[in-house]
């Protein structure tokens, strides 16, 4: 098996396409390779190379997509959120340690400012448009100094990313080359990827579930991947008729802003070749799962992932297997058990928190030794990385997540999944999207909210909703306030957060009042 992100590019056809995008030309395997090689100079000359740590802060695309993959095969790679503001690129940069920063050619904003006021290396990406998508050159401001050539092997971190610190620090989460590579052939087993393969990737590039899923996946079976600029729910139809793809992935509330404008575009649907539907970083409410491929007509694969596991934990297997609808599918690579959500005991089933062992899951978090005190914890000699989950095995070995164990409901004693709620709420005709959330009680703690969207044209109330749970939930599941919203707001990566909801909402001091 391949164990480094080089190995996971060779063997391809030379002339084989790798890397596309809108109105470009493909980027052959033989060019990407030839990149490497471009781009592992540049880094050297730039004084970067093996364990040293570039920030790469860039749109979506496809040269985010190939520095990437070339980056890694040079030195440690940390893409950050193109939208940060200059103290939070300084805040990142200065945390990771960065020793360079990969900027677009013609960027002099936030991130730039940010580089400067810390003294780290600034290196332009050049892009010529002559050339086919993906291709780019590094130009450094300034001298660099001397830098570790040796290539790097599969111990060395391959991929740093922060996870998203909703009450505390962020943490920071080394991968292994060998995690990435692992991780890659997971997902391109549990998918039955080939050379065949197209993918069209909308899912944001500084985020685990595009670079793994998207990229490196694909690149490990020597398919193709046609990169957009982003995710949009009005161009997503046209670039589906452009790309071709077999499949795509993306997050659950991608997936249902692309089912609302799926009626208009039923000519693209008919004429696409779509193997496969995936959604990952995020539980796809049943109903929705039922709609896609009721609109598409090709099976939903429903995969569940983490950073710290390089994304993929378990999936929904492809025929002969079975989607299940409100379950996140089988173990896909590492081994995933229930344990004690208080001590590090494995038990033999029922409701507990997940916990994962395997070669793609990152061997800690960086500098933080009370957290992997707190999230590791070894049996027999076999390691084990507590997820923050809570779900249980169904008797078909399918996971079942009944919540994050932070986001669990505590209504006076009573605890509430809000993923429960979220399908039974899913379910109503008139509700396009849905999150519920905890609202603060002053004598229970917290109380069950929801915040909805509704379908175009549908016209409901927060009444209606409740009396539609009322009679499909326990009464203390059933959400005391709906609120209904033109849009939810949403994380960087499109996800719909609930920690915090209730803050962002301007509920919190209404609820004390």
């Amino acid at each position: 098996m391949s164990h480094t992100i080089k190995n996971l590019l060779s063997g391809h056809p030379e002339d084989a396409p790798a890397i596309g995008a809108p109105d470009r030309d493909w980027l052959s395997y033989g060019g990407l390779r030839a990149l490497a090689v471009d781009v592992r100079q540049q880094l050297h000359a730039a004084g970067v190379g093996r364990g040293d740590r570039v920030a790469i802060v860039l749109p979506n695309g496809p040269e985010m997509a190939a520095a990437f993959v070339t980056v890694a095969q040079a030195a440690t790679t940390a893409p950050l959120n193109p939208a940060y503001r200059e103290d939070e690129f300084a805040f990142y940069i200065d945390d990771l340690k960065a020793k360079a920063v990969i900027l677009a050619a013609d960027e002099d904003g936030p991130a730039y400012a940010a580089a400067s006021r810390l003294g780290v290396t600034i290196l332009r990406l050049q892009v010529d448009a002559t050339q086919p998508a993906g291709h780019f050159a590094l130009r450094a401001e300034g001298a660099g100094d001397t830098a570790d050539a040796d290539e790097p092997g599969a111990e060395d971190v391959a991929l740093i990313l922060h996870t998203s610190g909703t009450t505390s620090r962020p943490k920071i989460v080394p991968l292994l080359q060998s995690n990435v590579a692992a991780s890659a052939h997971n997902i391109a087993s549990s998918l039955a990827l080939t050379a065949d393969d197209r993918c069209m990737n909308v899912m944001p590039l500084f985020h685990i579930h595009g670079l793994l899923a998207a990229v490196s996946a694909t690149l490990a079976t020597g398919g193709q991947v046609w990169c957009a600029p982003g995710f949009d729910a009005l161009r997503f139809f046209g670039w589906l008729r452009d790309a071709d793809p077999t499949w795509y992935t993306a997050v659950p509330t991608m997936h249902q802003a692309i089912l609302s404008r799926a009626g208009r575009n039923a000519d693209v649907i008919a004429n696409a070749r779509l193997r496969f539907l995936r959604s990952s970083s995020a539980s796809l409410p049943g109903p929705v799962m039922e709609k896609l491929f009721e609109t598409f007509g090709a099976p939903v694969v429903e995969g569940y992932g983490m950073t710290e596991a390089a994304h993929q934990m378990c999936s929904n297997p492809l025929k002969p297997g079975s989607q299940k609808p409100g379950a996140v599918g089988l173990p896909a690579g590492p081994e995933v058990r229930i344990a004690d959500e208080a001590d590090p005991v494995l038990t033999d089933g029922g409701v507990g928190e997940v916990v994962i062992s395997g070669p793609n899951v990152t061997p800690g978090y960086e500098g933080n030794p009370e957290a992997n005190a707190k999230n590791f914890f070894e049996v027999d000699g076999q390691r084990w990385f507590r997820t923050g989950d809570q779900g249980t095995f169904d008797d078909d070995g399918y996971l079942i997540l009944t919540g994050r164990l932070k986001e669990i409901i505590n209504r006076g004693g009573e605890k509430v999944s809000p993923l429960e709620v979220d399908g039974v709420l899913s379910a109503h005709p008139a509700i396009a999207q849905v999150v519920t959330f905890a609202l603060p009680h002053p004598k229970l703690g917290e109380e069950v909210a929801a915040a909805v969207v509704l379908r175009e044209g549908e016209d409901v109330t927060d009444r209606d909703i409740r009396d539609f749970a009322k009679e499909r939930l326990a009464d203390f599941k059933v959400p005391r306030k709906v609120i209904i919203l033109d849009e939810i707001p949403k994380g960087a990566t499109g996800k719909l957060q609930r920690i915090g909801l209730a803050e962002k909402l301007g509920l919190v001091e209404e609820a004390a009042s």
